[in-house]
């Protein structure tokens, strides 16, 4: 590739997927070329939102240096599978940029630029700062003490932050931002908006899986948690005081006047 096709590149963050031979979706190029600050991606499984990150993740570190990138998931793992794609689509782009150290968790860049792959653990990630780009993989199974940890990297950097899930039931800093949090840009893909998912294979997961985890696995619906004795709506109207008075309904078909 040559000078003009890496400047193109810089300039549309978007032509990464393509030049990797993944052309993005209209959403997932939409979020590229924006750079939102603050954003959540709510999508379907295998919708795209691990491609879109991890490229997202590479445009900051090779564009924006020296950039510190922050790759968070529940364990160490999934971490470190978020890191092998971004060294995917490193390959792939034709950008000879020679590491200066490399292992299967972190790279550095001679730009300065670095990006880690780091478990989900509260006590492992404190101790970064100035962190250019924190994204926040699988958030909705994230732990809360988590989220409020890593949230203070970003104080004087002025950093972006990126959670990206599906959703796990109607808890978490996930479902809170996603239905109250404030500055949020929010992104929801369901499966049948993804050209590559076949309305045939959805329909076998219909017939295959309980309702309520079809709805949430593949059109990103918060649902009440299984097992749950009361549900989050009515949960939420006892404290909000709008619940009926149990006095104010009628007790076998007589009014409460008529007991007193």
């Amino acid at each position: 590739m040559g000078l003009l096709a890496d400047a193109a590149l810089a300039l549309d963050p978007a032509l990464i997927l393509t030049r990797a031979g993944m052309p993005p979706d209209l959403w997932q190029a939409s979020v590229l070329r924006s750079r939102p600050r603050r954003l959540l991606l709510n999508c379907s499984r295998q919708a795209g939102k691990t491609s879109v990150v991890a490229a997202a993740a590479l445009d900051e570190a090779l564009f924006n240096p020296p950039a510190l990138v922050l790759l968070l998931s529940p364990s160490q793992r999934q971490s470190q599978e978020l890191f092998r794609q971004v060294m995917q689509l490193h390959g792939r782009i034709g950008i000879p940029v020679e590491p200066e150290a490399e292992s299967t968790l972190r790279i550095e860049l001679p730009s300065g630029s670095r990006i880690i792959a780091l478990p989900g653990k509260e006590q492992t990630v404190r101790g970064y700062a100035s962190v250019s780009l924190l994204v926040i993989d699988e958030a909705a199974r994230v732990a809360d003490d988590l989220y409020k940890s890593v949230r203070p990297m970003l104080a004087v950097s002025g950093g972006r932050i990126v959670c990206l899930s599906t959703p796990f039931g109607k808890r978490g800093f996930f479902f809170n931002e996603w239905t109250e949090g404030q500055d949020w840009e929010r992104v929801r893909i369901t499966a049948d908006q993804c050209p590559r998912i076949p309305a045939s294979f959805l329909e076998e997961e219909r017939r295959a899986l309980p309702n309520t985890w079809f709805r949430q696995e593949y059109f990103c619906e918060f649902s009440d948690t299984e097992g749950a004795v009361f549900s989050y709506d009515d949960i939420e109207r006892a404290f909000r005081g709008d619940f009926p008075s149990l006095f104010d309904r009628p007790i076998c078909g007589m009014s409460r006047e008529r007991l007193q």
